[in-house]
């Protein structure tokens, strides 16, 4: 079956996909303000049209590649007064969870399925059409737009309800980033004590190197609530006042490693120190009022 596609914001992103799509012999309908985007997208085989309400119609699937939270909303809102009722939006824009429970309020209120498919990757894995998605929504509508994502994705995660894929992609660019700086200020003691920095990259990427506190600890400790035995408490916060006091005798500044180690010191006051020290969760447990145990 051949499908039309108007695909709203061609970015970087936006003209990667719609290269994808054009390439399996999907009709793509586009629209973007700037005229350079506009006209490279022409170029690519895309019917550029004046405005989203003007590319929407007649689309069997809306994709949206915004660049700000607020113009996900006007876009949204401007296809549905337009009176265009498309058989599935997909929000692709990186917005907040809760960006895309407005969206899918407004669209659920004129009778259109909307998901949020975020996408985890770079613009080389959309042009492959090689996208992983985070896929949020209602299952009804999840159900609607996996025949166009599977198009473009290598591998799509079904999540919750509407805003979980884009909070699952938060999450994980979170991480990523905090992770950033742990290794930049790892690599800079690493390096003033003359390790190798390829060294050190061989080190930590092994299953007993970064990966440990995802698989050993969040994974067969937490998910369980099983913190007995292991590595305690009070032996992680020796080793990451180790780490302090090296830093300071090399004078390596450390911002994340430090804000890391308060609630070593919080669950050991509070007579932790002889749990695993991924009891740790136990502290978030108790000041987010969530239950990691089976979630």
């Amino acid at each position: 079956m051949s499908y039309t596609f108007a695909l709203i914001g061609l970015g970087n992103a936006g003209a990667a996909m719609c290269q994808a799509l054009i390439a399996k012999g999907v009709t793509v309908i586009g629209h973007d303000p700037d005229a350079a985007r506009t006209a490279t997208a022409r170029g690519l085989g895309v019917d550029c049209r004046t405005s989203p309400a003007e590319a929407a119609a007649g689309a069997d699937a809306v994709i949206l590649s915004l660049p700000k939270p607020e113009i996900s909303i006007a876009v949204v809102d401007a296809i549905l007064a337009a009176g265009h009722r498309p058989p599935v939006i997909i929000e692709t824009s990186t917005v907040t969870p809760a960006t895309a429970q407005a969206c899918h309020a407004a669209a659920k209120a004129a009778g259109v399925p909307l998901v949020d498919a975020a996408i985890a990757g770079g613009v080389a894995s959309m042009a492959a059409a090689e996208i992983t998605f985070f896929l949020g929504g209602d299952d009804a509508d999840k159900a609607l737009a996996r025949p166009f994502l599977d198009l473009l994705a290598e591998r799509i995660f079904e999540l919750g309800p509407i805003g979980a894929g884009m909070g699952a992609k938060v999450v994980n660019n979170g991480v990523m980033h905090a992770v950033m700086v742990v290794l930049i200020e790892a690599f800079a003691m690493s390096t003033k004590l003359g390790v190798p920095m390829q060294t050190m990259i061989d080190i930590l990427n092994r299953e007993e190197g970064l990966m440990r506190p995802l698989v050993h600890r969040v994974q067969e400790r937490m998910k369980d609530g099983n913190y007995t035995a292991g590595m305690s408490v009070t032996n992680a916060r020796k080793d990451s006042v180790l780490a302090l006091e090296t830093s300071q005798q090399l004078g390596v500044p450390l911002f994340a490693h430090i804000a890391a180690h308060t609630p070593y010191e919080i669950a050991e006051a509070r007579g932790m120190g002889e749990e695993d020290y991924a009891a740790l969760a136990r502290l978030w447990e108790e000041w987010s009022s969530v239950d990691f145990t089976g979630a």
